[in-house]
């Protein structure tokens, strides 16, 4: 399916799936609601640990990116997980303005870092974030009690409802340890109906800009 390169409000870029119009990040900012949905609401909630985080949908490597910024801040070591079926391009990467939005060009290195790594391999990105890319469909996921934070950033359900599905979530709810939170900018009733169903336990949070609500779940 054709890509290409937009800019979002806030003035950063996302990617747009031309045939669905369906965008990788919002259309009202691309960091605004990667900070927001993912930092605020999702690795906030850590202090001075280890936070192992899967993310669904590593995509633009943005959310990544942002938890890597963050966690020198919040003093964490941060084992992050990325999957992703379908890898974007380098000449894809080479157009994202990130680093420059951001203004951390002290970063660039890592953030090319977190493209060019091996699929499959962790790689010690910096002193604080190790990356382990995995090129898999969601539905393959087979994790058990291992992660403490996911960031399920999956394309919308009225493009993929199949990825808002009970199984997904029984797979997300396996794959975090007891006490793990799960964070999503969607708050579609049948997807929080989802969640519930296989266990966890939601909150409606406020969105992102352009969206009024999100939803945090909870293994407890």
């Amino acid at each position: 399916m054709k890509r290409r390169i937009i800019q979002t409000e806030d003035g950063s870029s996302s990617l747009l799936m031309e045939e669905w119009g369906e965008t990788y990040h919002s259309r009202h900012g691309a960091i605004q609601e990667a900070k927001h949905v993912f930092i605020q609401n999702g690795l906030s909630l850590f202090k001075e640990q280890s936070v192992a985080v899967l993310e669904i949908g590593f995509g633009t490597g943005l959310n990544a990116f942002v938890t890597l910024l963050e966690a020198e801040k919040l003093q964490l070591k941060i084992d992050y997980t990325g999957v992703e079926a379908y890898p974007i391009l380098p000449e894809e990467v080479e157009k994202l303005n990130y680093v420059s939005q951001l203004n951390v060009s002290q970063h660039d290195k890592e953030f090319q870092l977190l493209h060019s790594c091996e699929w499959g391999v962790k790689t010690v990105v910096s002193d604080d974030f190790t990356l382990t890319k995995r090129q898999q469909y969601f539905n393959e996921i087979s994790d058990k009690n291992c992660f403490d934070l996911i960031y399920f950033d999956a394309f919308g359900f009225q493009y993929q409802p199949e990825l808002w599905t009970v199984g997904i979530f029984r797979k997300m709810f396996e794959a975090l340890k007891p006490n793990g939170i799960l964070v999503t900018y969607a708050c579609r009733g049948t997807v929080k109906r989802a969640m519930i169903e296989v266990g966890f336990t939601t909150e409606k949070l406020s969105g992102p800009p352009g969206k009024r609500e999100m939803l945090r779940a909870v293994k407890k």
